[in-house]
């Protein structure tokens, strides 16, 4: 039996207050009453607050074709986790329903992303882009690892001091302006899909459903390796190509186990990659790789892209799946294709009211039954019994592998406050077919953004579930589905 989540108050008060801050801020600011016969000078009416957003840029000529741009934001969730069967605290206690004395339910405050980004526009065909910052800081994880200058190891001091480093770093010339630029360094022009090239800026929804960055936290450094690429747009075509050195990730070829399941290896061979789409209307900008999640109806957009993403040797499978003794032994080429689709549509651009719609496919081949579990700023990773969950504690869940994934967000953009501030209700919904689980899993998400600034802006508070698989060896070698878990996420995301 699950008991009532402990969080209910506190979540209840902070909705409440969303809720009547919003209603107070849209009211327009009543007339002042005009005395008969003034007693005294007439005092203006208060001035509406400016939301207005501009660049934070320094010119360094007088025409501004040279330039540094400085931006910097903050993802701050407050989160409520029905954790998996089998999760327990970090005193070892069950905290997933079970014990009597404990509730399903976890709560926390943490740091999703902070984040610096400077842009040096050094000449009209050369730029430098640098962009560091932390992730996934909570009360418990993210921060000092053992062997630092803290008091102690282990769970303790573990979610302090963490350290900034380097999302990207790269320089680009520009070929043909427009039409052909080529760069390098440690980069974010990504193959597969416009999820797997996403900004964290302005996604519709809460956040991105992580297995677009299929080599996430494996062999990239937080989406981003180390390449050269090229890209531009001809005509309505905007294209993206690389040949990246994938971050050493993985076992030594030795220490795989022969299950046949195929795991990462250590290897030094080079990637591929790259992503196309079309735009029927409106012209997207691709001076940044950083794809737009939303415009919220200052364009109208309607693209179709697809894409690719090759390492090869990146895993490797020995013996066969269930089969004890096997001895095969296979090298296998990473292979990742996605295809999707997107439509920003105005209804009414006096009310600023849109429509939002995205879909992308995915099939994923890293070799026989690969399949990563993760869990985003989970509290508990503690693994319990396989019988219990198979992707472990807390929020945990297969993400990741071989197999097929379709993906699909609505929005719509309500008309605007007097205030000039809006709402955006949403949903997504989520297939995935891999081949390591006996049944495949939907899962869905529901949420809404309050914009007070835009994107600049924003609180968002979403509601998703995810499955949960369960293995009992003696009945069957692979997981099944047995369930659903809930988390509760409030966002406040702000970036100037």
């Amino acid at each position: 039996m699950t008991t009532k989540p402990n969080f209910s108050t506190i979540l209840s008060v902070a909705i409440g207050f969303l809720l009547l801050s919003t209603a107070l801020s849209a009211q327009a600011p009543a007339a002042p009453a005009t005395p008969a016969t003034p007693a005294g000078p007439v005092v203006a009416a208060p001035k509406p607050i400016d939301y207005s957003y501009k660049p934070m840029t320094l010119k360094l000529n007088d025409d501004g074709t040279k330039f540094i741009r400085l931006i910097t934001w903050h993802q701050i969730w407050m989160t409520a986790t029905e954790n998996n069967p089998g999760t327990v605290d970090i005193n070892g206690q069950l905290i997933d329903g079970t014990n009597a004395n404990k509730s399903a339910w976890s709560t926390d405050v943490a740091l999703r992303r902070s984040r610096f980004l400077i842009h040096a526009q050094i000449s009209p065909r050369f730029l430098i882009l640098s962009h560091w910052g932390i992730n996934n800081q909570s009360f418990i994880n993210g921060g000092a690892n053992a062997g630092s200058n803290v008091i102690s190891a282990g769970a303790s001091n573990a979610g302090k001091r963490p350290q900034l480093y380097m999302h990207d770093a790269w320089g680009e010339f520009a070929v043909k302006p427009g039409k052909l630029s080529i760069g390098a360094g440690l980069h974010y022009w990504n193959g597969i899909s416009r999820l797997t090239n996403n900004s964290t800026l302005n996604f519709m929804t809460l956040d991105a459903p992580i297995f677009n960055w299929a080599n996430i936290e494996g062999t990239d450094q937080f989406a981003r390796q180390f390449g050269i690429y090229a890209k531009g747009q001809i005509g309505r075509l905007d294209y993206r190509l690389h040949l990246n050195k994938p971050f050493a990730f993985g076992a030594t070829p030795g220490a795989v186990a022969k299950n046949g399941v195929s795991v990462n290896v250590l290897n030094e061979n080079w990637s591929q990659g790259g992503y196309a789409k079309y735009m029927f209307w409106d012209k997207e900008a691709n001076v940044y790789p950083y794809e737009v999640g939303t415009y919220l109806g200052s364009k109208k957009i309607l693209n179709i892209g697809a894409g690719f993403y090759t390492h090869k040797g990146a895993t490797l499978t020995k013996g066969k799946f269930g089969v004890v003794g096997a001895t095969d032994s296979i090298v296998n080429t990473q292979k990742c294709f996605g295809v999707d689709a997107i439509m920003e549509y105005p209804l009414n651009k006096a009310k600023g009211t849109m429509f939002h719609a995205l879909m992308t496919y995915y099939n994923y081949d890293f070799g026989s039954n690969y399949l990563r579990n993760i869990g985003i700023l989970n509290e508990h990773t503690t693994a319990p019994a396989t019988k219990t969950s198979f992707a472990g504690g807390g929020n945990a869940q297969p993400t990741i592998g071989t197999g097929s994934i379709f993906y699909t967000q609505i929005g719509f953009l309500a008309p605007k406050l007097k205030n000039g501030q809006s709402f955006m209700p949403y949903a997504t919904v989520t297939y995935k077919k891999f081949e390591r689980l006996a049944d495949a899993s939907t899962q869905y998400g529901v949420g809404v953004n309050y914009y007070v600034a835009g994107n600049n802006a924003k609180w968002t508070l979403e509601y998703q579930t995810r499955p949960v698989y369960t293995l009992d060896p003696a009945v069957n070698v692979k997981p099944t589905n047995t369930g659903t878990k809930g988390q509760l996420i409030l966002q406040m995301h702000v970036f100037l």
